[in-house]
């Protein structure tokens, strides 16, 4: 059998404490066989200077809304963002959207992003994802206001979802969010998605969707209005309660099904506390740089750490960001909390994803037996274990 032995400054296990000098061994089918620290070069150990980490899971990802890339404006809140994405969404020969599809998988593939959750709302993405070595679960998300909408959206997505099926895709149905479907779909795509196993929905994702749940009031229900476009109901309470009661419309307590909870930046204590008396397999995922660039803000990291949630990472899409990279997003999340130690940033980059995508026995952490791949994050800080403004990750293995 071969073995090869991948050796760094430090290896990041992600289950343990960084491994000074320490070394992965793989088999040829990327199989690991062994971890440890090294008590000597051999001329066969393959050394290189930086931080050694699992692969990647890219949590949330829009990859084919990649032709967007640098056309939208910044800082314009969720309406004006919605206003963008109606106009621009279509700005693009289907040729050149498929091609760059294909292009930033490539990228993050060659980046280190061993599985990814993608959110499609149309095929594009189906050949790369066929054709890529990354693992893809995806999320087939569903829009529809109107109620009298409902039953034909869910027709056509699981229309969509057959066709993802036949070319051996792990793909459902799945909703968005509050304000952009009727509770009726809302209830009947998440029973689609819940029947699977898995549902990603966009969660508070901002303080103009908390406006229009509780008060019916705020930029959000502005811009429906405006567009005389109908609105959720209005509640009184935050709107991940509105979201749970749905959810008990069409599926028995207890869910056990992995829910991923996308962006939180509007999160509270009380939203918190009822998901996860919900919910017993709950991800909360973060998604820093298009939080910052649609938002200007990020999640409540210090309560989410304090209640122990499991946090994963995603880059959303190009549509809200300049660049699909962990590795950037590493760096943002440092930047703006120091505090937050790199063996618990790359838990919520590399195993957290990969939990909540059903596959943490697989990817996420250098475990013998797994298959993670190997990540190599150069330019490090070693004195604070931080990423600087020069890293880059790439893959080994």
């Amino acid at each position: 059998m071969t073995k090869r032995r991948i050796s760094a400054n430090y290896v990041f296990p992600v289950t343990g404490e960084p491994i000074k000098n320490g070394y992965v061994d793989f088999d040829e089918n990327g199989k690991i066989l062994e971890i440890g620290a090294l008590e000597g070069e051999t001329e066969s150990t393959e050394f290189y200077n930086g931080i050694l980490c699992p692969g990647f899971t890219n949590a949330h990802c829009h990859i084919e809304l990649s032709h967007l890339k640098d056309k939208f404006q910044e800082k314009t809140g969720m309406s004006g963002f919605i206003n963008q994405i109606n106009a621009l969404r279509d700005s693009a020969p289907k040729e050149e959207r498929i091609a760059l599809i294909q292009e930033q998988f490539d990228r993050m593939y060659a980046e280190g992003v061993t599985a990814m959750a993608d959110i499609s709302n149309c095929d594009e993405s189906f050949d790369a994802k066929c054709r890529t070595k990354m693992y893809t679960r995806t999320f087939l998300e569903v829009f529809g206001a109107f109620p009298e909408e409902a039953e034909g959206v869910i027709s056509d997505v699981k229309a969509l979802e057959a066709k993802a099926r036949s070319l051996g895709l792990d793909a459902a149905p799945t909703p968005h969010s509050p304000y952009t479907m009727s509770p009726k779909l809302l209830q009947l795509s998440s029973a689609e998605g819940l029947k699977d196993g898995f549902v990603s929905y966009h969660n508070q994702e901002s303080q103009e969707e908390e406006d229009l749940l509780i008060s019916g009031t705020g930029a959000l229900a502005e811009n429906y209005r405006g567009r005389n476009m109908p609105t959720p109901p209005v509640t009184g309470k935050p709107a991940l309660l509105y979201f749970i009661d749905n959810l008990k419309q069409v599926h028995p307590e207890p869910f056990t099904e992995s829910i991923l909870l996308i962006h939180n930046t509007a999160t509270n204590e009380e939203s918190i506390d009822a998901a996860l008396e919900t919910f017993k397999n709950v991800t909360w995922v973060t998604c820093p740089l298009s939080n910052i660039f649609i938002h200007d803000t990020l999640a409540p990291y210090g309560l989410m750490r304090k209640k122990g949630l499991r946090i994963a990472i995603g880059t959303d899409s190009l549509s809200s960001n300049h660049i699909l990279s962990m590795a950037e997003e590493i760096k943002c999340l440092q930047q703006h909390h120091p505090e937050i130690p790199l063996t618990e940033i790359l838990q919520w980059a590399c195993l957290n994803g990969a939990i909540a995508l059903g596959k943490g026995d697989i990817f996420g952490s250098f475990e013998v037996g797994k298959c993670p791949g190997a990540v190599l994050i150069d330019h490090i800080d070693f004195k604070n274990f931080a990423l600087t403004p020069e890293s880059k990750a790439q893959r080994i293995v």
